[in-house]
């Protein structure tokens, strides 16, 4: 009889870089192994509405702060973890609403990162959002049908 290694079913890579908006490389690593276009599309775009939001409000653009970002695998889901350390985003300003205004210069961030990703988290404190979506259920949605 011959022994299969078990494959690990849940992984966890942790990524603890400086505040900075120069967001590509990371944002490539991060999204790396979700290898469906169209997830990978979304998910993209609501890390790094995510990532942006950890820069300027949680960290106030100050470069010797640190960003931490977890991705954690799991047979089922995608997910990341994004942490600053700023004081947090009050419980109230957590709502995934478009701003009243059209033309307003922000407040569209949380609506986006909302429509991004299956389910999303705050940390009590609200210094740390947890972003999940659901793997995809077949080769057909890796095409992006």
């Amino acid at each position: 009889m011959v022994s299969v290694p078990q494959i690990a079913r849940f992984r966890w890579a942790d990524f603890i870089l400086p505040s900075t908006l120069q967001l590509s490389p990371l944002l490539e690593i991060l999204i790396e192994p979700v290898g469906c276009l169209t997830t990978c599309q979304r998910v993209q775009l609501g890390l790094h509405e995510a990532l942006v939001n950890a820069v300027r409000h949680g960290n106030s653009e100050n470069p010797e702060k640190r960003l931490r970002v977890r991705r954690i695998l799991t047979p089922n889901w995608l997910i990341w973890q994004v942490q600053d350390e700023g004081s947090g985003l009050p419980h109230e300003a957590r709502q995934p609403a478009l701003p009243e205004q059209m033309d307003a210069l922000s407040g569209r961030g949380l609506f986006l990162i909302h429509q991004c990703f299956d389910d999303v988290r705050w940390s009590r404190r609200g210094n740390r959002l947890q972003l999940a979506c659901r793997r995809p259920i077949s080769d057909v949605d890796s095409q992006g049908l």
